[in-house]
């Protein structure tokens, strides 16, 4: 008996990726509707933040709303059309800076193809080694804020901040780590983060684990890791 994997036809292959681009639109249509329920809640005197702004999708988003949003961005190509999109508009702070648990100066790595297409490569900039189509040399060194400490300075359980996404390339697997161990989710009415064990095949194990013990202490309107 062969111990050999089963090559998968061509057409096992097509379904494989039509399933998964499925999944995908239909994660996205779910946080699409989330996003506008989060929006609809928000009030005068609500502080939220963009971890991870990009370019400004869900920055536009939030700055339609009465709250005051702070925007992280360290990549210095995204931050400049972040800029250009938002540095007249009143409720909106911009910070050109990485969030990670730690503060410090960390190198910025970005996508392979990032000089071909740096609009459509930005959004995958990350300051983790190790990530699929990163490339292994280059980067830039950029600013890291400690999450944690912007957490405490300002959120408090009985003042919590309104709303929270991170999407940060993996930075957000040691910040969520470390709240739970901290018990810092009562600093927040509402978060959501993209988890991006698929781009680091080491960390696997702790996404999962990650995963598991905020699914089961959490309810998904106060922690939502499917966010996309």
């Amino acid at each position: 008996m062969s111990d050999e994997t089963p090559q998968k036809s061509p057409a096992e292959v097509q379904a494989e990726k039509l399933i998964r681009r499925q999944k995908r639109n239909l994660r996205k249509a779910e946080a699409e509707g989330f996003m506008a329920g989060i929006c609809a809640m928000l009030r005068p005197g609500d502080t939220v933040l963009d971890c991870g702004a990009n370019m400004g999708v869900v920055t536009a988003q939030l700055a339609a709303t009465p709250a005051q949003v702070i925007a992280y961005e360290p990549d210095p190509f995204a931050f400049a059309r972040l800029t250009d999109r938002f540095a007249d508009t009143e409720n909106v702070s911009l910070i050109n800076a990485a969030v990670a648990a730690a503060p410090g100066t960390v190198r910025l790595m970005r996508a392979e193809n990032f000089d071909e297409n740096p609009e459509g490569a930005s959004v995958k900039s990350t300051i983790l080694s190790g990530g699929r189509s990163i490339a292994a040399t280059g980067g830039i060194d950029v600013q890291c804020l400690s999450f944690l400490d912007i957490l405490r300075d300002l959120a408090r359980p009985e003042a919590p901040l309104a709303f929270v996404k991170m999407d940060i390339e993996g930075a957000e697997l040691e910040i969520l780590e470390t709240m739970l161990e901290q018990d810092l989710f009562s600093h927040v009415r509402c978060l959501v983060a993209e988890t991006h064990e698929r781009k680091f095949k080491d960390l696997r194990p702790r996404f999962r684990a990650l995963r598991a013990e905020i699914t089961q202490r959490f309810a998904p309107g106060h922690v939502n890791l499917d966010w996309i």
